[in-house]
């Protein structure tokens, strides 16, 4: 099991959860190195003064937020840990919502809640409490040097807390040339929605893949053993400038594509072992005072 990132609580009224957070999404990116082209050697950046040109090393490093050019003001660890933030150490739900009032576009990244050992009863009935319900939790948490606003839902049997942006951090869909009256045809809105109908299905995420990557670890693979590389032009595409033209052909090759047999699952590829060498995601009500009980008190 992969170590726990932050752990704290789940603050519901005056119980709170202990927790255990956990990612519960990993990038696969593939991570390129910049070599020097001659010798194959690492390219490493300094870390350097710009006032005397010096290296300088990590324990002489402090924060500093710019208030104007070239003038900041200095931030210590001390000066962080004395803000008054009360979602430091618990994952506060300040209320309940329907999921279908967030927008999705509010959502940032997702983790997983596991229970501690005192508190799994209470894991378990808030989270039996939120399915009947049908809701999920709005709440704050501090890690990662920066205080989120997060949603509180459950997957399967276990909650997960999905990050959210600030609305002060989503940016306005206005770009003045999106022209939302344009005079639509009666036939071409019934042959978009066939379009749609015919590319309409349930959702499988099993079906989609990686392929820009899975075709850079074919090349990679190719070079460890010394083949050539070949450059495969893309199919040239017909330039249809008549929208129900589009449409028609759009819906043809759909429904093409539908009566062909699915193609079978392609096994992920493993990342080629390296060689020695090589050329090649209303305001809230006050809170009590009281103090909060933790379950197993």
């Amino acid at each position: 099991m992969p170590r726990a990132m932050w752990k704290g609580a789940i603050s519901f009224g005056l119980v709170t959860i202990p927790v255990a957070v956990y990612p519960a999404t990993e990038e696969k990116t593939l991570r390129f190195n910049q070599l020097h082209d001659e010798d194959g050697g690492r390219i490493r950046y300094k870390r350097v003064c710009e006032k005397d040109g010096e290296e300088v090393s990590f324990e002489h490093i402090v924060k500093g937020f710019e208030v104007e050019k070239d003038r900041y003001v200095v931030l210590t660890d001390e000066d962080v840990n004395a803000i008054p933030v009360e979602s430091s150490r618990a994952i506060d739900i300040h209320r309940f919502v329907d999921l279908d009032e967030i927008d999705p576009v509010m959502f940032k990244k997702s983790y997983y809640l596991v229970p501690e050992e005192t508190g799994a009863k209470a894991y378990a009935l808030l989270r039996e409490a939120m399915a009947d319900d049908g809701r999920v939790g709005i709440a704050k948490v501090s890690f990662r040097d920066k205080e989120h606003l997060a949603a509180l839902r459950f997957k399967d049997d276990a909650f997960v807390l999905e990050t959210m942006y600030w609305p002060d951090e989503i940016r306005e869909a206005d770009f003045g040339g999106i022209d939302v009256s344009a005079k639509i045809r009666g036939q071409e809105l019934e042959m978009a929605k066939q379009l749609i109908e015919s590319l309409s299905g349930e959702w499988d995420p099993e079906e989609y893949g990686d392929e820009y990557r899975q075709a850079l670890l074919q090349i990679v693979e190719a070079k460890l053993n010394g083949q050539e590389i070949e450059v495969v032009a893309p199919e040239p595409t017909a330039k249809v400038v008549d929208l129900m033209e589009a449409l028609k052909a759009s819906v043809a090759a759909a429904k093409k594509q539908a009566d062909e047999p699915a193609p079978a699952r392609k096994p992920t590829a493993k990342k080629p072992a390296a060689k020695k060498k090589s050329s090649a995601k209303k305001p809230a009500a006050k809170k009590p005072a009281a103090r909060k009980k933790a379950v197993g008190e």
